[in-house]
C-alpha cells in the first residue's frame, strides 16, 4: 500500500528538498573534485537541526520519528551523497547507540553538541581482518582501574578524521566471543587515539574514510556505553537503523539519476526527433522508475516498523539488499541513456555512478543481508 506522510514529515522533507536544490547540489560536483569535507554546509544542517534529527529535545535535539529521518536523508542525497553519508554516519550509528544505551551523564556530555554539529560522531567497528565478522575483531580493551587502555586499529570509518566523538568497539572477555565485546566513547584528542591512513576512493570522495589507530589509549569506565559485554548488541541494534539509512540514501541517489536521464533524454535527439520517443529508452526508464517506488516503499516500511517499536531487523536488511541492488541498475541505465556524455565528468551522472557503488558494501555487504534475512526465515536448522 502506499505510505502517507504527515503534514509534519511532508515539512521536513520539503524543508530537506529545499536545501538540497539551493545549498547541495550547485557545490555536489566541485566538492568531488576537491574531497574538501563540507563543514560549512553541516553547520547550516545542524542549524536546521538535520544532524541530531532522532535525539530527544531535552538533549538538544528534534526528537523525530525514523519517517521523518529517512525523508530527509533522502532528500539529502539527491543533492549530494557524500554529505548525506555523514548525516547518515551523525544520526544512525553515532547519536541513536548514544540515546539508547548512554548514561544521563554521557547523554548530557555528548548529545547536545552533536545535535547542533558543534561535533560530529563515527561508528569504529570493521577492522582490517574483521568487517562482516564482528566477533572476529582484534581491538582489545583492558580494565586498568577506572580506566580502560584501548589497542587496536579500525578499518573504513566514515567521518572517522573530522569527528568529535567516535564510538568503538573492543573485545573485553574474548573466551565469551560476541558477549565479550565493549562498546566504548572516545573522545577526539584522547592521548593515544590516531587517525591513520586516509582512503582514496572512487566515490563519496567529500566524505573522508581512515583508519583509527589506538595505541594505549585510556578511556574512562563513564564513557562505556550499556555496560560491559554490551558491544556486539548495541552495534547490531545501530546497524538495523544504518541500513534503513543506506536504504534512503539508495533512493535519493536513484531518484536523481532518472530525474537526470528523463531531462537528458527530453533535450537529446537522434534519428530526427527526442530520445525520449524511442520505446526502448521509455520502457528503460518506466523500469528505473518502478524499482525506486518499490525500494522507497521498503524504506518506509522499515522505518515506520522502528517507530512503533516492532523488531525490524529483518525488514532493514530487505530494504538495504535492494535498494542498495536497486541504485546502481538505476545510476547504470541512467548513464547509458547519456550515451558518452554520461561517460564524462562534464555531466553529474558520472559522479553518481561512483557514488552509489559503495552501497552495496558498506554497513554489511549485500551477501551479510542475504544471511540476515535468510537466518530470519529459516531459524536454526539442525
Amino acid at each position: 500500500m502506499a505510505y502517507v506522510l504527515t503534514e509534519e514529515q511532508r515539512l521536513i522533507q520539503t524543508m530537506a528538498r529545499d536545501f538540497a536544490q539551493n545549498e547541495l547540489i550547485p557545490t555536489a560536483a566541485e566538492r568531488d573534485r576537491t574531497k574538501e569535507f563540507p563543514w560549512e554546509i553541516l553547520a547550516q544542517m545542524g542549524e536546521l537541526g538535520f544532524l541530531g534529527m532522532m535525539i530527544p529535545e531535552e538533549y538538544g535535539g528534534v526528537g523525530l520519528d525514523a519517517v521523518s529521518y529517512v525523508c530527509a536523508l533522502s532528500e539529502i542525497a539527491y543533492g549530494c551523497a557524500s554529505t548525506a553519508v555523514v548525516m547518515s554516519v551523525q544520526n544512525s550509528v553515532c547519536c541513536e547507540p548514544i540515546v539508547a544505551w548512554g548514561t544521563e551523564d554521557v547523554k548530557r556530555r555528548f548529545l547536545p553538541r552533536l545535535a547542533t554539529g558543534e561535533i560530529l560522531g563515527s561508528f569504529a567497528l570493521t577492522e582490517p581482518h574483521a568487517g562482516s565478522d564482528p566477533a572476529a575483531q582484534r581491538t582489545t580493551a583492558v580494565r586498568d582501574g577506572s580506566e580502560w587502555v584501548i589497542n587496536g586499529t579500525k578499518q573504513f570509518i566514515t567521518t572517522g578524521a573530522n569527528s568529535g566523538v567516535t564510538v568503538v568497539t573492543a573485545v573485553t572477555e574474548k573466551e565469551k566471543r560476541h558477549g565479550g565485546v565493549t562498546a566504548f566513547l572516545v573522545e577526539k584528542g584522547t592521548p593515544g587515539f590516531n587517525v591513520g591512513k586516509a582512503e582514496e576512493k572512487m566515490g563519496l570522495r567529500a566524505s573522508d574514510t581512515v583508519q583509527l589507530v589506538f595505541e594505549d589509549c585510556r578511556v574512562p569506565d563513564e564513557n562505556i556505553l550499556g555496560g560491559e559485554g554490551m558491544g556486539f548488541r548495541i552495534a547490531m541494534t545501530a546497524l538495523d537503523s544504518g541500513r534503513v539509512g543506506i536504504a534512503a540514501q539508495s533512493v535519493g541517489v536513484a531518484q536523481a539519476a532518472l530525474d537526470m536521464a528523463v531531462g537528458y533524454a527530453k533535450e537529446r535527439e537522434a534519428f530526427g526527433k527526442p530520445i525520449a520517443m524511442h520505446q526502448g529508452l521509455r520502457f528503460m526508464m518506466a523500469d528505473m522508475a518502478t524499482e525506486i517506488e518499490a525500494a522507497r516503499l521498503m524504506m518506509f516500511n522499515a522505518a515506520s516498523m522502528k517507530d512503533r517499536g516492532e523488531h525490524f531487523t529483518a525488514q532493514a536488511s530487505m530494504a538495504k539488499l535492494f535498494s542498495s541492488e536497486m541504485v546502481n541498475r538505476v545510476v547504470s541505465r541512467a548513464l547509458q541513456i547519456h550515451g558518452g556524455y554520461g561517460y564524462c565528468q562534464e555531466f553529474p551522472i558520472e559522479r553518481l555512478y561512483r557514488d552509489a557503488r559503495v552501497f552495496t558494501i558498506y554497513e554489511g555487504t549485500s551477501e551479510i543481508q542475504r544471511i540476515v534475512i535468510s537466518n530470519h526465515l529459516l531459524g536454526p536448522v539442525k
